[in-house]
């Protein structure tokens, strides 16, 4: 990228979690609705990138995907014919993540989001450039025959090739700017070695999906009424839990319990298993590697190092923080107590004959105990997003950067840490408050680093003007993460 920084505009945006389309459930109306074409952002997207290529009078721009930009793991079609085979669980939850699955996978999203693709064309046949940051629901854009496929798609002169370009956790923009997707300092959903991410299972090279992605194939995929672009879907408390239940879930899954408990053993048995397999790594290969990822990412293999040991301890080596977050620690816990009371019962009831008061009594004695455990644990889903906060002064020094921009938590901000910028610019992916798909709410963010203005770091929202406006929430405040943090600072500009 040749063009002088000093008129290089930087657009970052994230988290778009583009898959393919939901068809219409006729027997289920409501199942994964948020998910069909009609609410896709891909008109919108080609809308936004007009207008701001309007907006800076036909200078540069290097258009930042930072990560998540499709969702792999949320696929569940299966192809007709294949040159693969399909494991029973495979046939319930979707393909896994070979290279020809992912191939796959990224067939059906290049197929259902032509607009999007169209639109990168052309964005960069007038000169511009791309790069994807890869994510963790997109980690398998690791992989050479998908980032192939997404390059013919987009269809470009040989010359304009070198324009689109594909980095592993991060990229250096311009020289001034760190921009990673940020799942990396997330215990739950990092890859546990990015620079190779790969495992051998039966046989077979895949890569080692994150805890976080084995919990959205293995439980979430099977939860069509939870939009899993909201952590508000799952993190709920025991009486939210129950009021969804009896208002949606209830008619179209009412052994719903049972799809959660499976789906939790699953992904807990299946993220220990592959998260304590080798990772499959060449040594004589590890320079070049180091130095391919260097380059991609504008920085350099030390660089690349440094950043690689700033990143979260896993949480898939720490079994006792999934089981929390599966809620299976309450499960056995629960289990553990009916079962120790009708030992109780039945041991009594060998030396005399007693009535099953003596299994009720223990029971009804012990659930405040179990109900005060409960309600003590709490996810550390929103606690993780600040993890991203606390690490990012580190990451920009070893950077030798000031100006930090990630993605991952879904909640966009402004803010000042120690003596760096720092933007997360949140997701575009639909997000409604009731399973009809009605009431959305949330806006679209993107960081704009402006090259008139000195690479001056902005956080602005998008509001397609040819859309009517609808309600929308006001911008997450960091506060509820990081309450040491006291100084917010957001700068929000509506284009039209």
């Amino acid at each position: 990228m040749a063009v002088p920084s000093s008129t290089y505009h930087t657009i970052v945006v994230s988290d778009f979690h583009l898959a393919d389309a939901e068809p219409v459930h006729s027997e289920n109306p409501l199942w994964k609705k948020f998910r069909r074409k009609d609410y896709f952002i891909d008109q919108t997207f080609a809308d936004f990138l007009k207008c701001m290529m309007n907006e800076v009078k036909g200078a540069p721009i290097e258009l930042v995907f930072n990560g998540d930009t499709f969702d792999f793991d949320s696929i569940t079609a299966l192809p007709l014919q294949r040159d693969f085979n399909l494991s029973y669980t495979e046939k319930r939850i979707g393909v896994d993540s070979t290279q020809e699955k992912s191939l796959f996978k990224i067939g059906l999203i290049l197929r259902d989001h032509k607009i999007f693709f169209e639109t990168l064309s052309e964005f960069v046949k007038e000169g511009n450039h791309v790069v994807f940051v890869i994510g963790n629901h997109d980690a398998e854009l690791y992989w050479p025959k998908v980032q192939k496929a997404i390059q013919e798609t987009l269809n470009l002169p040989e010359n304009l090739k070198h324009h689109v370009r594909f980095c592993e956790w991060f990229y250096i923009a311009q020289g001034d700017t760190l921009v990673e997707h940020g799942h990396q300092y997330d215990p739950y959903c990092l890859i546990l070695d990015p620079v190779y991410p790969l495992v051998k299972k039966k046989g077979e090279f895949k890569i080692r999906l994150p805890f976080g992605n084995l919990a959205n194939r293995y439980m979430v995929n099977q939860m069509g009424l939870k939009n899993p672009h909201s952590d508000d879907s799952f993190v709920k408390s025991v009486p939210e839990f129950a009021k969804f239940f009896f208002e949606y879930e209830m008619k179209t899954q009412p052994f719903m319990i049972l799809t959660w408990f499976f789906g939790a053993l699953q992904t807990l048995f299946t993220s220990i298993n592959e998260g304590l397999q080798p990772t499959i790594k060449d040594p004589l290969t590890l320079e070049d590697r180091l130095k391919q990822i260097a380059l991609k990412s504008n920085s350099e293999v030390g660089m690349v190092l440094a950043l690689k040991e700033n990143h979260a301890h896993p949480a898939v080596l720490r079994p006792l923080m999934v089981l929390k977050e599966l809620w299976l620690d309450r499960a056995f816990l629960l289990l553990a107590i009916v079962w120790g009371c009708w030992q109780i019962f039945t041991t009594s009831n060998v030396f005399a004959h007693v009535s099953l008061w003596w299994f009720l009594v223990p029971l009804m004695a012990s659930l405040p105990l179990f109900l005060y455990y409960a309600h003590g644990v709490k996810s550390d889903v929103r606690k993780n997003a600040g993890k991203a906060l606390k690490r990012a002064p580190l990451s920009a020094k070893m950077a030798n950067v000031k100006k930090v921009v990630h993605g991952h938590t879904h909640l966009e901000g402004h803010l000042f840490l120690q003596d760096i910028e720092y933007i997360n610019t949140g997701t575009w992916s639909p997000r409604f408050r009731d399973a009809e798909c009605e009431l959305p709410y949330g806006e679209m963010h993107f960081a704009w680093i402006n090259g008139e203005k000195n690479r001056e770091l902005g956080l602005f929202v998008w509001k397609n003007p040819s859309i009517e406006n609808k309600e929308t929430t006001n911008v997450t405040d960091y506060k509820d993460i990081q309450p040491s943090i006291p100084n917010i600072h957001r700068e929000l500009m509506e284009l039209s």
